[in-house]
């Protein structure tokens, strides 16, 4: 036997059950965003532009994202340390570095699912990093609002 709840049929079950079941089904992830803190790293391959976009290359071909135009870098003057963007159809991979204190950041936002890429192996290898920080957040949004965006024609 089911039992309606808001506008979705559930099997009946214990009414506790079913308001969990409900709770869950109200938030929908849309994506996944890691945080990286890569510290003592090389502080020369922190100003090499061509290593990190070698970090940036890896990475999307490992993960299997898709890079729209150009990645987009800029060397700062002097000792200073380089900015990178890439613009993904999956969301951006961005980095800033900072030689003076051999650490680098990077972020990165998937609005699909992916694996979780091997960000202290890599940046141990590519940059010299010996501690190596990643945090994963969830990015959710109500079910209400994805039923919203499906019927005005948008993308799921």
């Amino acid at each position: 036997m089911l039992q309606r709840v808001g506008s979705f049929f559930y099997p009946r079950t214990r009414p506790d059950t079913a308001a969990l079941f409900v709770q869950l089904q109200a938030v929908l992830t849309v994506g996944t965003e890691w945080l990286i803190e890569a510290s003592g790293c090389d502080a020369g391959a922190l100003r090499d532009v061509e290593r990190l976009r070698g970090v940036f290359t890896r990475a999307i071909a490992e993960l299997g994202l898709r890079v729209v135009g150009e990645q987009l870098w800029h060397k700062f003057p002097g000792e200073g340390g380089a900015t990178g963007l890439a613009m993904l159809t999956e969301s951006h991979l961005a980095c800033h570095t900072y030689p003076e204190f051999g650490v680098a950041t990077f972020n990165l936002y998937c609005c699909r699912e992916r694996p979780e890429w091997p960000w202290a192996e890599r940046l141990g290898e590519m940059l010299g990093a010996s501690a190596v920080s990643v945090r994963g957040v969830s990015r959710a949004a109500a079910a209400e609002s994805q039923a919203h965006v499906q019927a005005s024609g948008g993308e799921a």
